[in-house]
């Protein structure tokens, strides 16, 4: 796997709180879904990938141990929305929905 974050995957991801690691996770899911609205799959795959990759290190993160359940669900559900039959029937704006409280969140507590 090719690791486009190398700095935050090198340990500073584990500096950030769990509220602003999900924001950032958000951030890229809304950018997966503006691509993929946008027809540009390239740029699609690009932030897709960026979005699994920086939950992949939330779900690492020894300090979210209690949160796996979680984190594993969410990382489920992202791929079955995004890759898959979408079983679970989410929409882009429930995804919007769900990480907005995380970026609401972590914005409010710096």
């Amino acid at each position: 796997m090719n690791i486009q974050h190398t700095q935050l995957a090198a340990g500073k991801w584990q500096s950030l709180s769990f509220l602003e690691q999900m924001a950032n996770v958000g951030s890229e899911v809304e950018r997966s879904i503006k691509w993929k609205d946008k027809g540009n799959i390239e740029y699609f795959k690009l932030a897709f990938g960026r979005a699994i990759e920086l939950l992949d290190l939330t779900i690492e993160d020894k300090k979210n141990v209690h949160r796996l359940r979680e984190l594993l669900r969410v990382r489920e559900a992202l791929a079955d929305y995004f890759l898959f039959d979408n079983v679970y029937g989410s929409s882009k704006k429930k995804w919007q929905n769900y990480f907005y409280f995380f970026n609401f969140a972590a914005r409010k507590n710096t």
